[in-house]
C-alpha cells in the first residue's frame, strides 16, 4: 500500500483559506493551528502557511492590544485576484507593443540589405580588411615593449628599484659597522654569519646601467631602421 502523500504549499493555502471563507470571522493563530489539522494542514506548518497568505494579501491581519488576529473573506480574494489580472493585462499589452516595435525595427534594418552580388562582394571584402586588421594588431604587438610611454614607465620602475636596493645596501653597512663597534669580541662570529646570509667582500652598491630600447625583431622592421 503506497504511503499517503502530504499536501502541497498551494493546497495548504487552499485549506487554510477555506477555514476563513466558511466561518468568515477572526481568528488568533493558535486557532488556526487547532483548526488547520481539521483539515490536513499539520499545526506545525500553519504559521508559515498563514504568513505566505499574509505576504500575498490574500489574509489580511491586525493587533489588537496584545494580540494579533487574522481574517479574510471572499470578497478580498476576488479584489486580489482582479488586481493581479489587471496587472496581467497591463504587462501583455506592453510586452505586445514592445514586440510590434521590434517587429518594425528589424523590417527596417533588412532594407538595403537584401542578398545581391554588390553585398556578396561587399562582405568578402569586409572579411578581408578585417583579417588584415587582425595581422597589423598581432604585428604592432611585437614593438609593445618599444613604446615611448612603456619604456618610460619601465625606466622609471627600474630606478625606484635601484634606489631601494642601494638604500638597503646603506643599511647593511651600518648595522656591520654598528655590530662591529659595539661587540668587537663577537667579530669572527658575526663574518661568519654575515657569509651565510650572502654579504662576502664583494658585497658593494649597484651601479644602474644605461637603460637602451632594444630594436624589433623579426621579418618586419619599422621604416627607417637599418
Amino acid at each position: 500500500m503506497s504511503k499517503k502523500r502530504g499536501l502541497s504549499l498551494e493546497e495548504k493555502r487552499e485549506k487554510m483559506l477555506q477555514i476563513f471563507y466558511d466561518s468568515q470571522d477572526f481568528f488568533l493563530l493558535k486557532e488556526l493551528e487547532k483548526l488547520g489539522p481539521k483539515k490536513g494542514v499539520i499545526s506545525q506548518s500553519v504559521k508559515d502557511v498563514i504568513q505566505s497568505l499574509v505576504d500575498d494579501d490574500l489574509v489580511l491581519k491586525d493587533k489588537i492590544g496584545t494580540s494579533v488576529y487574522f481574517w479574510s473573506l471572499p470578497s478580498c480574494a476576488g479584489n486580489q485576484l482582479r488586481s493581479v489580472h489587471r496587472k496581467l493585462e497591463d504587462d501583455l499589452q506592453s510586452s505586445k507593443k514592445r514586440l510590434a516595435e521590434l517587429v518594425e525595427q528589424c523590417e527596417a534594418l533588412k532594407k538595403g540589405r537584401e542578398e545581391s552580388d554588390e553585398r556578396e562582394e561587399a562582405l568578402v571584402e569586409l572579411k578581408a580588411i578585417e583579417q588584415k586588421y587582425n595581422e597589423l594588431k598581432d604585428e604592432m604587438g611585437q614593438y609593445a615593449d618599444n613604446d615611448p610611454a612603456a619604456f618610460e614607465e619601465m625606466k622609471k620602475s627600474i630606478e625606484v628599484a635601484h634606489a631601494a636596493a642601494n638604500r638597503w645596501t646603506d643599511n647593511i653597512f651600518t648595522l656591520r659597522q654598528w655590530c662591529g663597534n659595539n661587540f668587537p669580541q663577537a667579530k669572527e662570529q658575526l663574518e661568519h654569519l654575515y657569509n651565510e646570509v650572502g654579504i662576502t667582500d664583494d658585497f658593494d652598491y649597484l651601479e644602474l646601467a644605461p637603460i637602451v630600447p632594444q630594436r624589433p625583431v623579426g621579418d618586419h622592421m619599422l621604416e627607417g631602421n637599418p
